[in-house]
């Protein structure tokens, strides 16, 4: 990945999922969204197809003292039109409106490594942006073949801020 992002200014988004605590060195994501996965029919209220693998890293991403080892909390998601119904086993996720960075993923999961050192090594320096304290997420849209396929393409979404 080596191209601009889209700048977006983004409304604040209603999801209902499920979360758990995990780190990069322990990386649970396959157990979450096999779980969710199971409990997305429950959900009445959905308003697309997009799932949503959010990540809220707080301080000590913010602070530049992220590592391997740093827990913070993802979720697997879908955007809800309200929190009417929130069916057992799953939780609400408010994301907040502001300004976002979006980039596109081309390739499998084993490749985000790279998109992600891009991101923050060599564009968010460069850029006229700091990064803002919401959640970082992804759009599993339709182009999105699955975390083994070559030609899978998902938006990431950075929350920034001028600098």
């Amino acid at each position: 990945m080596n191209s601009e992002p889209e700048i977006k200014e983004m409304q604040a988004k209603k999801l209902i999922g499920i979360r758990i605590s995990t780190s990069l060195a322990d990386d649970k994501t396959s157990l979450l969204w096999n779980r969710f996965m199971k409990l997305r029919g429950s959900i009445e209220n959905i308003t697309g197809k997009d799932l949503y693998s959010v990540q809220e890293y707080g301080e000590i991403f913010m602070s530049g003292e992220f590592d391997t080892q740093s827990e913070f909390k993802k979720w697997a998601a879908t955007e809800v039109s309200d929190f009417n119904e929130t069916p057992k086993g799953l939780q609400k996720l408010e994301i907040p409106a502001g300004k976002y960075a979006v980039f596109i993923h081309e390739g499998t999961a084993k490749k985000f490594a790279e998109s992600s050192r891009y991101i923050f090594n060599e564009w968010l320096p460069e850029s006229d942006f700091n990064l803002d304290d919401r959640p970082h997420f992804e759009i599993l849209g339709v182009d999105y073949k699955g975390p083994e396929n070559p030609d899978s393409k998902e938006e990431i979404w950075i929350p920034v801020k001028e600098k």
